[in-house]
């Protein structure tokens, strides 16, 4: 030990029971450890044993050594967690010797000293961990340990960082720990802020626009000006038939430009309007709310799905004014050659969905269609202009793109109306309900300096658990979404509206024709079904929270649940998701094609265009590849020169893909029952 001793630079003591642990160090790192033990003497106290430590056993020494490698070190220093006994005891021991020049107590890590580490920290670099301070590392270390305990191993790499860099931030390991708890703590909890902006655009009077006296007339009663996206949208030609996109977000009124042009339309007979929705339930909103505020001017049908829809007796009308529907539903009855009438103004909601793997090349297909369809009738009709087009979407990451390869005028309007801070916290799924309980009864109890009382959106990702959520709030609340009666919703938006409710809890799949004024959303969720939300559904559900005339700022809390999928088909975790979505930037709409997804597009535009589907392929936003495409519905026996096959025809009226498709026929041949068919297709889709 000689030769060490000469070395030393640091020796560290720490009090451990009724002795000390000595480490020795030289350039920062340990030479050794060992352990030293004091006794009481008439010259005060002094070393009485000293043992080098060597794994788990122990090497007895001359307490003298102990003298020696003290008068050699650079420095001692004396942990700030001993005790004032135990100090007073080792700067005696050391007085007596004349080191107390060295000696000097310090705040360490006691972790770190525990483990026979000597590591110094300072109020700026050290983390509280109940009474006491720890090192950085070692607190890394322990919320590890605490996310391990309390199911959260498997965090993120996102997640795990945002945690680690707010414990740096406020200094305290407990409260992190609270916030994987599901403890509120707004300091931990807030993201970010999305500031409040506002365009400055001049609003139109209501009463200058010259439309249909019925529409005019029932404009004026609602209104005096329109809104600025609105405003916007006339100024640039709407009422003049020129095809818009119209790029605004939630909450600030674009619906009402596409209702406007074809309500117009239709009362000056300019052909049929056409309101189209992404799915089912939106349709069903849609045609309600048509039937509401334009049912005495208008007639009003619905077409969903591949089947007719009856309302009150009365079956899907092609012929009615207005026809609200899914794309699917319009798609299937231009598939299968039905009449549409005369076409005037196309609504194409949510647009945006051009860009999703399952339904984008379908949407793309449908527009592609119509616009071939109402060209067709426009030739055949000298008296019938065509057909103009209105684009909606909240959230588009390629605007100026799109607008052009859709042939539309751009309409867009960024503006937030007031400020929305957003909040994450850790939960499980049992927890979720009482931290949004927390959350719906603080908001609730906080009016606005416009004297309304907060208000939530809880959205979540299926009907079974709306009931479950607005069950176990402790303040008035109602489920909300498609499965409900007509009556039923209204009740809610009634309720809602005239501050009766405090919350509503509705799915994902609604999040669109959710129009509550809400100043709070909550996500219990990030999923749609069995799908993970995109960042523009995110932010469109989001985008609910704060409105100008009713609160002075939205409120949107993300609630995650670590290592949690809601189906195994779900590449990423929750926690995942949530940082990818609140970072993330909005994505392009662009459709991309598999050869499923070519063949599939390429046999609807022959089974309505014939000979032109080449031409209908060329228009769409996606690059199909037509040869490539046409050879493989020749070698499928789905097409016959530019005719659908039998076995064509009825593979595109029922939307197959040809892996479906064929599933289907070879269960056909061998007999089996319809139930074992579903079956096959159902696990050939789960395996893809």
């Amino acid at each position: 030990m000689s030769k060490q001793v000469q070395q030393v630079e640091t020796i560290f003591c720490h009090e451990t029971g009724d002795d000390y642990l000595v480490v020795v160090e030289r350039d920062g790192k340990r030479l050794f450890r060992a352990k030293l033990g004091l006794s009481e003497t008439s010259a005060g106290p002094r070393p009485a044993k000293f043992r080098l430590k060597q794994g788990s056993s122990e090497e007895p020494r001359q307490p003298d050594e102990f003298v020696e490698l003290a008068r050699r070190a650079k420095r001692i220093r004396i942990s700030e967690q001993t005790s004032a006994a135990g100090r007073q005891d080792l700067r005696e021991m050391l007085a007596g010797y004349q080191l107390e020049d060295k000696t000097k107590t310090v705040r360490t890590c006691r972790y770190c000293a525990g483990a026979g580490r000597y590591s110094p920290i300072t109020t700026d670099t050290a983390v509280k961990d109940d009474d006491d301070w720890i090192c950085r590392d070692c607190a890394r270390q322990e919320l590890e340990r605490q996310l391990s305990f309390s199911g959260g191993g498997a965090v993120s790499g996102a997640a795990k960082e945002r945690l680690e860099d707010l414990m740096m931030e406020v200094q305290d390991l407990e409260r992190i720990v609270n916030l994987l708890k599901g403890r509120l703590d707004p300091d931990l909890t807030k993201f970010d802020t999305i500031s409040a902006t506002t365009d400055e655009v001049d609003p139109v009077r209501t009463d200058s626009l010259n439309l249909h006296p019925g529409l005019q007339n029932l404009l004026e009663d609602r209104f005096d000006t329109l809104l600025p996206v609105q405003s916007l949208s006339v100024e640039h030609g709407l009422f003049e038939g020129d095809d818009q996109l119209v790029v605004s977000a939630t909450a600030t009124g674009k619906t009402l430009v596409g209702e406007l042009a074809g309500i117009n339309r239709v009362l000056n007979d300019k052909g049929t309007m056409l309101f189209l929705v992404p799915l089912v339930a939106l349709a069903n909103q849609k045609y309600e709310d048509f039937q509401d505020e334009y049912g005495h001017l208008v007639d009003v049908s619905i077409r969903v799905g591949a089947s007719r829809i009856a309302d009150e007796g009365e079956r899907f009308d092609p012929e009615a004014d207005v026809i609200v529907g899914t794309y699917e539903g319009i798609d299937h009855a231009l598939r299968t050659g039905k009449e549409m009438g005369d076409i005037g103004t196309v609504v194409i909601d949510e647009v945006h969905t051009l860009k999703e793997d399952d339904r984008g090349h379908r949407l793309d297909g449908l527009i592609s269609r119509l616009k071939y369809t109402c060209e067709q009738r426009a030739k055949r009709r000298d008296d019938y202009g065509g057909a103009q087009w209105v684009y909606l979407s909240a959230t588009v990451g390629n605007p100026e793109h799109l607008a052009e390869v859709l042939e539309s005028t751009l309409i867009e309007f960024e503006e937030r109306p007031v400020p929305i801070e957003r909040h994450v916290t850790f939960a499980d799924g049992q927890e979720k309900v009482r931290v949004e309980n927390k959350l719906v009864k603080r908001e609730f109890d906080t009016e606005s300096s416009k004297g309304y009382r907060g208000q939530t959106i809880i959205f979540t990702n299926s009907r079974r658990r709306c009931h479950e959520i607005s069950r176990k709030l402790d303040y008035s609340a109602a489920p909300y979404h498609a499965g409900l009666d007509y009556k039923r919703r209204k009740e809610v938006e009634r309720k809602f509206g005239e501050q009766e409710l405090s919350a509503v809890v509705t799915t994902a799949a609604l999040a669109a024709g959710v129009d509550f004024p809400a100043s709070q959303v909550v996500f219990d969720s990030l999923a749609m079904g069995i799908e993970w939300l995109s960042v523009q559904e995110f932010h469109q559900m989001l985008g609910r929270a704060g409105r100008p005339d009713y609160h002075d700022e939205g409120k949107v809390y993300v609630l995650v649940e670590p290592d949690t999928a809601y189906h195994n088909s779900m590449e990423m975790t929750e926690d995942e998701v949530a940082f990818k979505l609140l970072k993330g930037e909005m994505e392009s709409v662009m459709t991309h094609y598999d050869e499923a997804a070519a063949v599939e597009e390429t046999l609807a535009n022959v089974a309505v265009g014939g000979k032109a589907a080449k031409a209908l392929n060329d228009r769409m936003l996606g690059e199909v590849p037509t040869k490539h495409a046409i050879g493989k519905l020749l070698e499928y026996d789905f097409i016959d020169g530019f005719e659908p096959t039998p076995l064509g025809q009825v593979v595109t009226e029922h939307f197959l893909a040809p892996g479906q498709a064929f599933t289907l026929l070879d269960g056909i041949r061998k007999d089996a029952h319809p139930y074992e068919l579903v079956a096959d297709i159902e696990l050939r889709d789960a395996e893809l």
